[in-house]
Parts: structure tokens; C-alpha cells; sequence
């Protein structure tokens, strides 16, 4: 494969369950005993990596980004690992905010091909591929610290081989439930399979479900839990001014590390939550020897950027993408949009994967949204959109309207929208990242 695109046909060729609607979730499907014989062909770069293992159903990519750009800004070479993308593949893997070259990219496809024949007709999937790709390009470019995102899950993770230096957990509820359970009990106990024996766990608050189900855990390991709020000190308050607008800010205090009052760079007090679980992630790194200057942690939080969560993408009319993908999710975009964009009246656009909890999103959608129009991302997971609109027009006794594709469905809200308006498109990143190239964003 000597080329690029050679090398991208080959990765898509592999068996890719972000595609599928129903995979079974189990050893055989996601096995971390593959994943490891195929680092080990690889001479086992994910061991030579200090890292960070971040867990959770919402606010994994914010979190990661906000602790990634603070480690940044202290001068550490600093390696990214995301999932999904919104436009570009490389988005995935980044250092120092820089994504993978496509020369580097293909060299390591390449690299990983040749161990994958040898490996008989158990052969890995397009994630754990990807995964082993991060790890190599992290090992050879020699990054001081690698912040890992889980894909689904914690327990059969491909991320799961590595022994981090701290594991972070963001808020857990709902999602994947044919994969993970019908319960945030069941949830939770799958993501609190990335934590490891003596290797200290931070988390945000959590319901007493999923907060129960990770403290048994922790405690069948000896392994120290501590949460933001609880065992360490945490609070945020919103506030608005005519200088600074809305905003949300924190503070945080530990033994080693004081801030106060810090303006959160994402709008949304989900993110001031988030915000402070990578804070808590920063002093435990500083306490394992990892230089940080707390004014200089400060400054590189303040340079947080992240596409395709609460971005105005467009002016006239105001564009506004959020990748919601689960109730949540949902509720916390309608709190953030009302407290940090001015409106007359919101148009949303939604279209999300069939193997959502589609009742809870739509449930929160109403409650937000004056005007709905129900599409369908480019992705064999959608929904249906006319399926959701009955349902939503069912449970909401308002009316909706569909729209074949993203295109009509944009179509359809500038025509229906006021300058004083907002089009909100939201439901899951695949959507969001199909609006970010439609509207040359």
C-alpha cells in the first residue's frame, strides 16, 4: 500500500463494529487477548507510554482535550487519543494538537498489515487496529504523557492493555445499552474495568447507582477512588456580566494545586464539571513527578478548542452543533443553549443512531426545541427519521418534520428561522461532523 488512500481502503476493510447496528458484546468480538497479540508483534509500544485512562458516557473528549491543552501549555509533548471523528480520520490521533500526517498514518498501517496476515482468522478489528496505529505513532515520537479516551465501554476496551498513571471517569448514564445493559449499574460496571490496582481514580460526581457500582470496584482492587466534590474540593457557579457575558467558573484545591475561580473554555456547566475532573487529573500527574506550572496550566486552558460541542459553525443564520448522543447528553445542551445563547426561537435538526435511548433524547428535546426536523446521517446505525418524528410527535403532541437527507433538513430551517433564531444540529457527531463539511466549516 503505497499510498494514502491505499492504506485508508485497507483500514475500512477491516471489520468496523461503528459502523454496525447490533454487535454482540463478548470476549470474541471485543478481545483484549487479540488486542495484546497484536501489540506484542508489534513490540509492545503501548508499555514504553505514560498515560492517562479516561472512562465515561458524556464529556470523555472534553475532558481530555481541556487536560491535554493544560500539559501542553507546561511544555510536555503531549499525545491525544479520540474517538469518533468529525471530519477527518487524523482527528483521532493527535500530538501537541497536531493530528497523525497521512505520511506517518500510512507507514503504520503498513507496519500493522504485515503483522495482521500473520495472525491467522482472528483478525483485528478496525478500533483495535487504530488503537495499535496511536500507540505506535505515540512510541515513536517519544510524547511525555498520552491521554486515552475509551471507545465504548472500560472493561473489553482496546485501550484497555495499558497501565496508566491516573484513571479519570466522567459522568456515566445511559447509552450503548445492547452492548454495555439496560442499567446505569450495568454501565458503570463496565467502564470501572479500566481501573488497575494501585493506580488512584479520580471521578466526578455521580449518581449513587453508578457511584456505588465504581467505589465496589475500586475497593476489590485497593485501588484509591477519590471524587471531585467529595474528596476533593470542587464547586462552579454561573454567572453573567455585560463585560464577560455568561460564563461558568471553578475552583479546585488540593494539597499541591489552588485555582480559583478559573473561567471554563466550553460554554455548559456539564463542562465546569469536566473542567474539574481534568484539573484533579493534572495535580495527579503533578504528584507522580510530572512537571506543571500552575500559571501555565491556566493559560493553556484558556486556549481550549474543541469542534463540534456547543460551536456556532455559522453566523446568518446562527448555526449552532453540539454532538448530544444520549439523554443526558441532551438535557445538558438545552440547559447550556438557554443559559449562553440569546433566542427567540430554536430549530433543531436531529437525526441520532437507531440503537440510541431515543425516548429519553426526544423526551429532553422537547423541552428545549420549538420547531424539530427529523434526518439522517450518512452512517448505517440512523435511525429512521419519519420512525422518530411519529414518535416524537406521539409523545410531544406537537408537530414535526422530516427531511431526507442533512441537506433538505437545512434547507427546511432557513426557511423556517428569524435573524433573532438559532438552528441547533444535534443527535450524534457523525450529524454534526456531515454539517461541518457541508457548511465548508
Amino acid at each position: 500500500m503505497r499510498t494514502y488512500d491505499a492504506a485508508l481502503r485497507y483500514l475500512f476493510a477491516q471489520t468496523d463494529y461503528e459502523q454496525m447496528l447490533r454487535v454482540r458484546y463478548n470476549r470474541d468480538t471485543f478481545s483484549l487477548a487479540r488486542m495484546k497479540s497484536l501489540l506484542k508483534r508489534l513490540s509492545d509500544p503501548h508499555k514504553k507510554l505514560r498515560s492517562v485512562h479516561i472512562a465515561g458516557t458524556k464529556g470523555k473528549g472534553s475532558t481530555a482535550t481541556m487536560l491535554s491543552s493544560m500539559l501542553r501549555a507546561c511544555g510536555h509533548k503531549v499525545g491525544l487519543y479520540t474517538s469518533p471523528h468529525l471530519m477527518d480520520i487524523r482527528e483521532r490521533i493527535r500530538i501537541n494538537d497536531e493530528v497523525i500526517t497521512q505520511a506517518a498514518l500510512t507507514r503504520h498501517i503498513n507496519k500493522v498489515a504485515v503483522q495482521i496476515e500473520r495472525m491467522g482468522d482472528d483478525k483485528p478489528t478496525f478500533f483495535e487496529i487504530f488503537t495499535a496505529i496511536a500507540f505506535l505513532h505515540f512510541a515513536d515520537e517519544s510524547v511525555d504523557v498520552v491521554i486515552l479516551e475509551t471507545g465504548l465501554g472500560g472493561r473489553l476496551d482496546s485501550t484497555n492493555v495499558i497501565k496508566p498513571m491516573v484513571v479519570g471517569f466522567t459522568s456515566i448514564s445511559i447509552d450503548h445499552t445492547h452492548q454495555l445493559g439496560n442499567t446505569v449499574e450495568a454501565i458503570a460496571g463496565e467502564k470501572a474495568g479500566i481501573l488497575k490496582r494501585g493506580v488512584t481514580a479520580i471521578s466526578v460526581p455521580q449518581t449513587p447507582a453508578a457511584k456505588n457500582v465504581l467505589k465496589k470496584a475500586a475497593k476489590q482492587l485497593d485501588t484509591p477512588l477519590l471524587f471531585t466534590g467529595e474528596n476533593i474540593d470542587f464547586s462552579y457557579r454561573f454567572e453573567s456580566s455585560r463585560e464577560m457575558g455568561p460564563q461558568t467558573r471553578i475552583c479546585l484545591t488540593t494539597p499541591r494545586s489552588k485555582f480559583e475561580h478559573l473561567p471554563v473554555p466550553l460554554m455548559g456547566e456539564h463542562q465546569a464539571v469536566n473542567c474539574g475532573l481534568a484539573l484533579a487529573l493534572l495535580d495527579q500527574l503533578k504528584s507522580q513527578g510530572i512537571e506543571i506550572d500552575d500559571g501555565d496550566a491556566i493559560e493553556g486552558l484558556s486556549q481550549v478548542y474543541l469542534p463540534g460541542r456547543m460551536e456556532l459553525i455559522k453566523d446568518n443564520p446562527r448555526i449552532l452543533v453540539d454532538g448530544a448522543h444520549n439523554a443526558a447528553s441532551m438535557e445538558a445542551l438545552m440547559r447550556a443553549v438557554g443559559q449562553y445563547i440569546p433566542y427567540d426561537s430554536m430549530v433543531v435538526i436531529f437525526g441520532c443512531a437507531a440503537d440510541k435511548d431515543i425516548s429519553g433524547m426526544l423526551d429532553k428535546l422537547m423541552r428545549g426545541a420549538d420547531k424539530v426536523i427529523f434526518t439522517a446521517s450518512d452512517n448505517p446505525r440512523s435511525a429512521d427519521p419519519a420512525e422518530l418524528a411519529e414518535q416524537y410527535e406521539a409523545s410531544s403532541g406537537r408537530t414535526a418534520q422530516v427531511a431526507e437527507n442533512l441537506t433538505d433538513a437545512i434547507h427546511i430551517a432557513n426557511n423556517a428561522v428569524s435573524r433573532e433564531d438559532i438552528i441547533c444540529i444535534t443527535g450524534s457527531f457523525y450529524l454534526v461532523g456531515e454539517a461541518k463539511k457541508l457548511l465548508g466549516n
